[in-house]
């Protein structure tokens, strides 16, 4: 029984969506303004790297940090 209650559970661990990823991009935000060249990485809420933040911001990132992502 025991057995079937941690199946369960990883299961259940295993199936949830992670939303914080899937509410991070604003599609209402995407552009196709131009950025510069310039590369200073930042790393998108959604684990995505972008070359600056220009470019996450054009691409509807709500949200990111400095450097590169992991």
């Amino acid at each position: 029984m025991k057995l079937l209650w941690v199946i369960l559970l990883l299961l259940f661990v295993l199936s949830c969506e992670d939303n914080d990823k899937k509410n991070c991009i604003d599609e209402s935000k995407i552009t196709n303004f131009s950025c510069d060249d310039v590369y200073d990485p930042v790393c998108g809420c959604d684990g995505v790297t972008y070359s600056n933040n220009c470019v996450a911001e054009n691409s509807g990132v709500t949200d990111w940090i400095e450097g590169e992502c992991n």
